[in-house]
């Protein structure tokens, strides 16, 4: 097979997993239109519709849908033969592609890469960063980052870091207008800040002591999907916020922020890395995982 004819192949495969050029070719490294010629090329020379192409949406033919099931395991066989060559070498090679919320990847990653790619310089790492839940088999990544409930069953979940939190923030000039609040029943008399899923969704603020609950639902007139805009709001005096621990403890540190109804914050689930059942995981999958475990 010539080099031409499999990377037609690879580019459809992409397409097949994504249901989209654009993404396809970012994957690739590559433009949407290189990634569409050369699709239409395979369809020419094989002389059978693989696609099914609208202005919004791409979709497999069902010969698109048996080519995409071939392709599947013969790539899987290619990506483990080179990958065994990494016994040959003094570090792992090639690109590891990783799915992590992006509310959390600084805090949860960024100590990890640095390290990471040092130790393992031959080691290509791909980070996508976004809230939104996605299906990292069918997006073609090696694994994900998620809390316990919101790993899909099924797949192998490994611990990485001790239980995240959410908590309670405003700024100095804020709480020289309002008094601080005692417990979370005083939030009803507070600007809070609505937090949203991508989706539109608003979750909550959830609070425990002592064994007693409390779940307040914001109803101020700011909502935000992005933790760095709800710290960004709490700093300029806004309103409350109810962001992670981590990203704000050093404003609160250094006074910019003020914490309160710390009592009532309480620990989230665990984080994991997790990803699927594999027969066979690619050594730079592997760097991957025992950096987590050491940090």
């Amino acid at each position: 097979m010539r080099a031409t004819e499999l990377s037609e192949l690879a580019a459809f495969a992409a397409v097949a997993r994504h249901r989209s050029f654009r993404k396809a070719g970012e994957e690739r490294g590559v433009t949407a239109s290189a990634v569409s010629h050369a699709v239409l090329n395979l369809e020419d020379r094989t002389g059978v519709r693989l696609l099914n192409r609208t202005t919004r949406s791409v979709s497999l033919t069902e010969a698109g849908e048996l080519l995409k099931s071939h392709l599947d395991s013969a790539f899987g066989e290619i990506t483990a033969a080179l990958d065994a060559l990494n016994r040959f070498r003094d570090t792992p090679f090639g690109k590891v592609r990783i799915n992590v919320p992006n509310s959390i990847a600084p805090f949860v990653i960024g100590r990890v890469i640095g390290p990471l790619l040092e130790k393992n310089p031959n080691l290509q790492l791909e980070i996508s960063a976004t809230d939104r839940l996605i299906d990292i088999v069918e997006q073609g990544f090696d694994g994900g980052i998620r809390f316990g409930e919101r790993v899909t069953e099924g797949m192998i979940a490994l611990r990485i870091k001790p239980r995240l939190r959410l908590v309670v923030v405003g700024s100095p000039a804020y709480f020289e207008r309002r008094p601080k609040p005692v417990t979370p029943h005083d939030l009803k008399r507070h600007l809070c800040i609505q937090n949203m899923f991508p989706s539109g969704a608003r979750y909550p603020w959830d609070f425990e002591k002592d064994g007693q609950a409390i779940t307040f639902h914001p109803a101020g007139p700011l909502s935000l999907d992005d933790h760095e805009l709800m710290t960004h709001a709490a700093l300029g005096g806004v309103a409350l916020a109810y962001v992670w621990e981590d990203r704000v403890e050093k404003m609160i540190a250094a006074g910019e922020l003020i914490q309160v109804l710390d009592d009532w914050c309480q620990p989230e689930e665990p984080l994991y890395l997790y990803y699927p059942s594999r027969r066979h995981m690619p050594a730079g999958f592997r760097a991957v995982i025992e950096a987590m475990k050491a940090e």
